[in-house]
């Protein structure tokens, strides 16, 4: 984090807040009361650290004071700086999967249970704005290899893939470096092809031309690209490979959607990398600003784990397709 940023964090008011998830994925969302600046907005739950309070203790406290939730269990998310004329603050952002209780509004707040694809209430609070995007973003982040297991069987994979996702989105990246050019462009109009027809997002790695960015919905940067960059793509989504905490800053300072961090364990595909495991990968992700899937030698099991230690969700090569 450089200076500039450390000095303004730290005459920033901390803040938990908290994103509560219901089992059908809808969020919690409440109506600032009269007397509160921004007076009648919608925002999540949460509020300021008190002397000696973890962010976790912090919004457990709220969510029992604003709401009667009991038994919170969360964890963290995104670190998010915002500047309000009143105050400048510095939110922490955490999902809660579990509590005891129904929400009541104590403090005579209005109270919404919405899904993040079905926002409704309006004005959202200016910080609220960014963690329905990400709400957005499935947990598993597909990377392709056709290249190493082949053209017809990814394909049939990824159909595989979209059947049993019923419905919902999967995120895909392609990155094919072993392909040729005339190959990965019937590669792409292929999986062009699946996108109009299912609710599947692609980001083409930067590795490859800008046109094929511009056709489907964004771009994943590499990590050197991401270095060599001043300004965010123009494309609707932009997710990032990233190896460090500084490198994440790097990609949250851009205005990217997403990243990638690892490798959390040892893979071939990072020769030479020291994994670092769920405690690394906890630590790197303390104050991250944006939502990151954790990767390396990772599958859909290992979701929960990679959540508890921050991260958004899991990325995936070739545990994907099997």
């Amino acid at each position: 984090m450089s200076a500039a940023a450390e000095a303004a964090a730290e005459a920033a008011v901390d803040v938990a807040v908290g994103v509560v998830v219901r089992g059908d994925g809808a969020v919690l969302i409440g109506q600032r009361v009269p007397g509160k600046p921004y007076a009648g907005w919608w925002e999540f739950p949460g509020g300021k650290l008190e002397a000696g309070e973890t962010v976790a203790q912090a919004l457990a406290r709220e969510l029992h004071e604003e709401l009667g939730l009991r038994e919170v269990e969360s964890a963290p998310w995104v670190v998010r700086g915002h500047a309000y004329p009143h105050a400048t603050v510095r939110l922490f952002f955490r999902r809660v999967w579990r509590w005891r209780g129904e929400p009541e509004p104590r403090e005579g707040q209005a109270l919404v249970w919405q899904r993040p694809d079905a926002i409704t209430v309006a004005p959202l609070l200016p910080a609220a704005i960014a963690p329905i995007a990400w709400l957005r973003l499935p947990p598993l982040y597909a990377i392709s290899c056709a290249g190493e297991i082949g053209v017809e069987a990814f394909e049939r994979a990824l159909r595989h893939r979209l059947q049993a996702a019923a419905g919902a989105t999967v995120l895909l990246q392609l990155r094919e470096p072993l392909l040729a050019p005339a190959h990965f462009a019937q590669l792409f109009e292929r999986v062009r092809a699946l996108r109009d027809a299912h609710p599947l997002r692609v980001l083409v790695s930067s590795r490859h031309p800008e046109s094929y960015w511009h056709a489907v919905d964004g771009v994943h940067l590499t990590s050197a690209d991401l270095a060599a960059r001043t300004s965010r793509p123009a494309t609707r989504l932009v997710g990032v490979s990233c190896h460090s905490a500084g490198e994440l800053d790097r990609a949250g300072a851009l205005g990217a959607d997403l990243a990638v961090l690892g490798p959390v364990r040892a893979t071939a595909s990072h020769p030479g990398a020291t994994p670092l495991g769920w405690a690394g990968l906890a630590g790197a992700l303390a104050t991250t600003p944006v939502p990151v899937y954790a990767l390396g030698g990772l599958s859909s099991v290992d979701l929960d784990d990679a959540r508890a230690a921050g991260a958004h969700g899991v990325a995936m090569m070739r545990g994907a397709w099997r």
